[in-house]
């Protein structure tokens, strides 16, 4: 799993901040984006539980984005597939 600090924009849009006496618009929103390899038995599991885990049910709840993976080597040990997992 690796969590990444970032900046986005979605629906929720962005604010409008003062600087120095001066307004502007802020259109990136700090969020969080996680990634995280599991093995296919375990993906449904995992997806159910990030859901309930973010759900708040408003709008800037996030998304979830299921890809495939074609292959996981461990480079240590150069294990493969699950086992790399």
């Amino acid at each position: 799993m690796t969590v990444i600090e970032t900046k986005g924009f979605g629906r929720q849009k962005g604010h409008t901040e003062i600087y120095r006496g001066s307004e502007y618009t802020v259109d990136f929103l700090p969020k969080v984006k996680i990634e995280l390899v599991v093995s296919d038995s375990r993906a449904d599991e995992a997806v159910a539980t990030i859901v309930k885990a973010a759900k708040t049910g408003k709008i800037g709840d996030g998304k979830v984005f299921v890809s495939d993976i074609e292959e996981a080597i461990r480079i240590r040990t150069e294990e493969k597939g699950d086992k790399a997992v």
